[in-house]
C-alpha cells in the first residue's frame, strides 16, 4: 500500500522520482501520475461508470438475441414458435429481464451524462445523487415495464 513520504525521508519522496510515477500538479502538490486502488477510494460515481460499461456489454450480447428473434420470424412460423417457447421459458425470461435490466441502465445512465456534459451536476455530493437517480431510475423502470408485461397478460409464467 502506497503512503505518504515522511518530511525529509528523501528514500521516499516523490519529488525525487524518476521513475516518472509521480507529476507536479499546477498548484505545487505532487501527485501519482495515474491514481490507482491503493490511493483512490471506490465512490458511487465509479461503481456507476463500471455499471454502465456492464450494461454496455450485455446489451451486445442481448443483442444476439434480438437478432435471433428477427431471424426466427423471417424463417416462418414454425421457427417463430420455436423460438417463442425457448425464450418463454423461465430461462429465456431471465434473459429478457437482463437485457431490459441493461437497456435501462444504460439509458438512465445515458441521461446522466447528458446532464453532466451540460455542466450541472458536477459537484462530487451532486455527481454521487445523480448516479443514486440514474442506478434507483432504472430499477423503476424495469419494475415497471414487466409489471406490464405481466398484468396485461403478455408474459406468464
Amino acid at each position: 500500500m502506497s503512503i505518504s513520504p515522511l518530511p525529509g525521508d528523501a528514500s521516499n519522496d516523490p519529488t525525487e522520482d524518476q521513475t516518472g510515477r509521480f507529476v507536479r500538479q499546477p498548484n505545487g502538490r505532487v501527485r501519482p501520475l495515474s491514481p490507482h486502488l491503493q490511493v483512490w477510494r471506490f465512490h458511487v460515481t465509479m461503481w456507476g461508470s463500471i455499471l454502465n460499461r456492464a450494461a454496455a456489454g450485455a446489451l451486445s450480447v442481448g443483442s444476439v438475441f434480438i437478432v435471433a428473434w428477427l431471424a426466427a420470424a423471417a424463417f416462418g412460423p414454425d421457427a417463430y414458435a420455436r423460438f417463442a417457447s425457448i425464450m418463454g421459458s423461465p430461462l429465456g425470461l431471465l434473459i429478457w429481464f437482463g437485457i431490459s435490466v441493461a437497456g435501462a441502465y444504460h439509458l438512465t445512465a445515458g441521461v446522466r451524462h447528458l446532464i453532466w456534459d451540460s455542466g450541472q451536476g458536477l459537484t462530487p455530493k451532486a455527481a454521487d445523487m445523480w448516479t443514486w437517480v440514474s442506478v434507483i431510475a432504472a430499477i423503476v423502470l424495469v419494475v415497471l415495464f414487466w409489471a406490464g408485461l405481466f398484468m396485461t397478460g403478455r408474459v406468464v409464467l
